[in-house]
């Protein structure tokens, strides 16, 4: 059977994110979160929430903070596409996300997402508050979808 959209919990995909993303775990909150399953159960789920970035908390754009799947394929590009789109219906303009300049950006791209820039990298800690670095520190891409 073909994989398909369906609503989950952040609690589930929180446990579904724990167990498979490369390198974040949980999130603290979320707006609203997609799975992409079949019969036989979960195979990704998308977080998305308010924007991290200060200056793109609008109103009217969202961010997905997190998207992970088991390897399944199109799961990714099915999940970001399906995220998209229920941005889109609840009245946010633009959706944006991060990965690692290290990673394709593959299922974005297929799923009519924009590369907009890099973003980021280094480290938040400093001499004045010192912090326990938990994420990759190299520079993100920055993507996007927008309406016209």
């Amino acid at each position: 059977m073909a994989l398909e959209v369906v609503p989950t919990t952040l609690r589930a995909a929180n446990a579904f994110v724990a167990e498979h993303h490369r390198h974040h775990g949980r999130a603290r909150g979320c707006v609203f979160v997609l799975a992409a399953a079949d019969e036989a159960g979960l195979h990704g789920v998308a977080i998305v929430g308010r924007p991290v970035a200060r200056l793109l908390q609008d109103g009217r754009t969202a961010e997905v903070t997190r998207l992970a799947t088991d390897g399944t394929r199109n799961a990714c590009s099915l999940l970001y596409a399906a995220a998209w789109r229920a941005a889109r219906a609840i009245g946010y303009l633009r959706l944006v996300t991060y990965i690692l300049s290290s990673e394709t950006g593959m299922s974005l791209r297929a799923s009519g997402w924009h590369l907009i820039g890099h973003a980021g990298g280094g480290s938040w800690s400093r001499d004045s508050r010192p912090r326990v670095d938990l994420a990759p520190l190299e520079r993100k891409q920055r993507w996007e979808r927008r309406s016209t």
